[in-house]
């Protein structure tokens, strides 16, 4: 049955809405019918080559839906569940998974280069993008990319948990490790920004500075839950160091993946505190220090991959979050759109304007 989906067929080329024929779900596959899927700035940066996998592709990797059929060996979901997508799911036998540490799995996107589907009209051989080519109506996936949706969150909203969530949460409480009482900023207020946010608060920090180039998005930041908003300039390290005594927060998480956002993040962090990266940059964005600041700031800068989460232990966490009413959502979504929106969704991400935009089927 051929449904819609959103398709770059090579790296830098427009994305194409066209009709894809899926197979039936094979031994260890599932079928899913999509409720919903998040545009996240990996998507963008699949379709331009920023980020390598094999094309032409089905984009999309932050989704959630309802099982339609599985195939041979699936057990742990059945027809007419709910489930959430998990666009890297670990092998567990890997180093990087023998030392426990999933979000770093050697064969986390072996998916990637799997046949998933057919163009419907001229039958040529189609990738699943990052594992699970959310951006369709249906899709195919692996077992392994699938978990069970919670309870009491809609599938709507849940579509969030897939990546946002996870990554913005898992960057304040895996990565940086935010304890309450300490100051945080937050460089980016996109779908993951927000989410930092979020977490943030969640984990009680005293003062969570929102830093972004739109001052359109300061109500968007300030009801996620920061405490105060810098519009970025060249001199955004000054005043978040006036905003914390002239010591500079205790903790940055830079979403933004620009070289001079990592540089400025890491002014912004007082001497000893930690500066986390969650942006996926390019190759061309050098980021340089002198070996003296290293030595004199005594801060740490870590890479954030995923958050550093575990999608099968986190998701219980963050969906209790959800059902108590401290992770709102809805809050992170700026605009609801069909398929056909993907390419003007992009064009806003570029442009630094909104949240989080969902494409709901």
């Amino acid at each position: 049955m051929a449904v819609r989906a959103a398709v770059v067929p090579a790296p830098g080329s427009p994305l194409e809405i066209t009709a894809i024929d899926l197979p039936e779900p094979g031994p260890g596959r599932v079928r899913v019918r999509l409720a919903a899927a998040g545009v996240c700035h990996s998507d963008l940066s699949l379709s331009n080559g920023t980020m390598r996998v094999p094309l032409p592709a089905v984009l999309g990797h932050e989704g959630a839906g309802t099982v339609v059929a599985v195939g041979e060996g699936v057990t742990h979901v059945s027809p007419g569940d709910g489930v959430v997508l998990n666009w890297a799911p670990s092998c567990g036998t890997c180093h990087p998974c023998s030392l426990g540490e999933v979000w770093l799995c050697a064969d986390a996107l072996a998916g990637a280069a799997d046949v998933h589907a057919r163009r419907a009209d001229d039958g040529t051989d189609l990738h699943p993008g990052l594992n699970v080519a959310a951006f369709a109506e249906e899709t195919v996936v692996r077992a392994s990319c699938v978990l069970p949706a919670p309870d009491g969150v809609p599938l709507t909203d849940a579509a969030l948990l897939g990546c946002a969530v996870l990554t913005g949460y898992g960057a304040v409480h895996h990565s940086a490790k935010v304890r309450p009482g300490e100051t945080v900023a937050v460089f980016g207020v996109g779908g993951v920004g927000l989410s930092t946010v979020q977490a943030a608060r969640i984990a009680g920090a005293s003062k969570i500075v929102a830093v972004d180039v739109s001052p359109q998005k300061e109500e968007l930041a300030r009801a996620a839950g920061a405490t105060d908003y810098v519009v970025a300039s060249d001199t955004t390290a000054r005043e978040i160091r006036a905003l914390t005594g002239k010591q500079g927060v205790d903790v940055a998480v830079e979403c933004v993946g620009r070289a001079a956002a990592i540089r400025t993040a890491w002014e912004s962090t007082r001497r000893g505190g930690r500066t986390t990266v969650v942006g996926i940059g390019g190759k061309d964005q050098q980021v340089t220090f002198n070996a003296l600041e290293i030595f004199h700031w005594g801060r740490t800068l870590s890479g954030c991959v995923y958050g550093n989460s575990d999608p099968v232990r986190d998701l219980p966490v963050l969906a209790e979050h959800v059902r108590a009413g401290r992770l709102d959502l809805g809050a992170l979504v700026t605009e609801r759109i069909a398929l056909d929106g993907i390419p003007a969704a992009f064009e806003n991400m570029l442009a630094g304007k909104g949240g989080r935009a969902l494409v709901v089927f």
